[in-house]
């Protein structure tokens, strides 16, 4: 089930492979938050990275791990955001990873937290456990 965050960003749970092809018409990157072996009867990253390049969209991996969130994951998705060239589909287990990592991203570019609180809500997400770090990131953009 894919859920739109903002314009031109949206997270879904762990995407199959027929999943990335109906994805194509609405999206022009997949942003895979999920580790490779982290449930081996889903589609690895590299089944979904062909996937979305045979569909002619673009593929890129960010893994997050139970050890959380780091700058490094930070700067990828923003990276990932800013060269997209189109909307952007991000997945993991449940979509919530993914959410957070989109969060921490548009706090550190300045965003409130107070409004992407609001956003993560409407689509069924609650950003309550990140929210320090969002109010940290939030207040270095300033």
């Amino acid at each position: 089930m894919i859920r739109q965050i903002e314009a031109g960003f949206a997270v879904a749970p762990q995407l199959s492979l027929a999943d990335v092809t109906a994805a194509a018409d609405r999206f022009a990157l997949i942003v895979n938050n999920r580790p490779d072996g982290e449930e081996p009867s889903a589609s690895q990253g590299e089944e979904i990275e062909s996937a979305a390049r045979a569909a002619g969209m673009g593929y890129v991996a960010i893994p997050v791990t139970h050890s959380g969130f780091s700058h490094a994951q930070i700067d990828a998705m923003e990276a990932a955001l800013d060269d997209a060239g189109g909307p952007v589909l991000a997945y993991c287990r449940s979509g919530t990873r993914s959410c957070f990592l989109w969060a921490l991203t548009r706090a550190r570019g300045g965003t409130d937290p107070d409004t992407l609180s609001s956003q993560a809500a409407a689509a069924g997400y609650d950003l309550s456990p990140i929210r320090p770090m969002l109010d940290a990131l939030a207040k270095g953009a300033r």
